[in-house]
């Protein structure tokens, strides 16, 4: 994993993904860039009072980020300003090849200026969705969302939705099980979905009941579960339970039902030896041909092609660590 240290990079960005994958021995983190002379201020020139900055060094050089993995572009000040055009070729050069590619905040411009983007869509801090929007209008922007998954390409809306970014990276690699270790070694919550809401317009007082009803659900994952019966224990109406319910999550509570037996199916295939038709009865999805299909169509493999890729036989990796 390279981590591209732009000019006036934002240090808290450049060390986030070291913070998440640190302790996952499948990945090595390396700081690259050229070493230049930038100004550190805004358009003006002047330091921004709001954003602390610092500069960033990078130990490894920019070709290393054409050989990366995964891109890591950290959020940088003034997105107004131009990014150098050899790291423009580095980013191109890395997308070609294949590269995974992860921004945080207005790392985003950075892949937008590189043509990445373009007929993509991604997020960016909310403060920056509109001019993000202005500038590169070839980019389906999408706000108030965590982070944004296209093909290869994640966009994150901030340094700690980053966080969520990288915990789906480790997800995607090596399962649900080591996602949900590296958020509770990071002292995270579980990995989030792309489609929630990355803030909430007002917290209203049925948000602590609305909590309670999802944790009822995990809780209750293998059985029968309907709105209906969600709507009672949050003692409200069908109609504003769901209305609640998706302004809380960012998605239909039966979508969100389905994406919670998705991640409880995922680490039993991961750390047990289950056959399909017990996992399909533990997460509610009743026969294994109806687990089958929906865990195809949400996953992008059946189980047993997950089980093989993600089991517990499947262990090891390089050394982490940021340098």
């Amino acid at each position: 994993m390279a981590v591209l240290a732009v000019p006036r990079a934002f240090a808290l960005d450049c060390s986030i993904s070291a913070y998440v994958l640190g302790g996952h021995p499948g990945y090595r983190v390396l700081m690259c860039g050229d070493r230049y002379s930038a100004p550190t201020g805004g358009a003006s020139g002047q330091p921004s009072p709001a954003e602390p900055i610092m500069e960033v060094t990078p130990a490894h050089p920019l070709s290393e980020v054409e050989r990366a993995d995964v891109v890591v572009v950290p959020g940088y000040e003034d997105p107004h300003l131009p990014i150098p055009e050899s790291h423009l070729t580095a980013l191109r050069r890395a997308a070609r090849r294949g590269a995974r590619m992860v921004a945080v905040c207005t790392g985003t411009f950075a892949l937008a200026s590189s043509g990445i983007l373009d007929g993509r869509t991604a997020t960016t801090h909310w403060k920056y969705a509109g001019l993000l929007r202005r500038l590169h209008p070839e980019v389906d922007v999408v706000e108030n969302r965590l982070f944004v998954e296209d093909g290869p390409v994640l966009t994150s809306a901030g340094a700690t939705a980053s966080v969520d970014a990288f915990l789906h990276v480790v997800r995607t690699d090596f399962g649900a099980e080591a996602a949900d270790r590296a958020a509770k070694d990071t002292v995270s919550l579980p990995t989030g979905d792309p489609d929630e809401p990355r803030y909430a317009d007002a917290l209203t007082p049925t948000r602590a009941s609305l909590r309670a009803t999802r944790e009822w659900v995990m809780a209750n994952i293998g059985s029968a579960i309907t709105v209906q019966r969600m709507a009672d224990r949050s003692m409200l109406s069908r109609r504003t339970f769901i209305r609640r319910f998706e302004r809380e999550t960012g998605m239909p509570p039966m979508q969100w039902v389905v994406h919670q037996r998705i991640r409880r199916a995922r680490s039993l295939l991961e750390t047990s030896d289950w056959s399909v038709e017990r996992i399909a009865g533990a997460t509610g999805f009743g026969t294994a041909a109806n687990f089958r299909a929906i865990f195809r169509r949400e996953v992008g493999e059946t189980p047993s092609a997950y089980r093989r890729s993600h089991g517990a036989e499947r262990a090891g990796g390089r050394p982490v660590g940021c340098s």
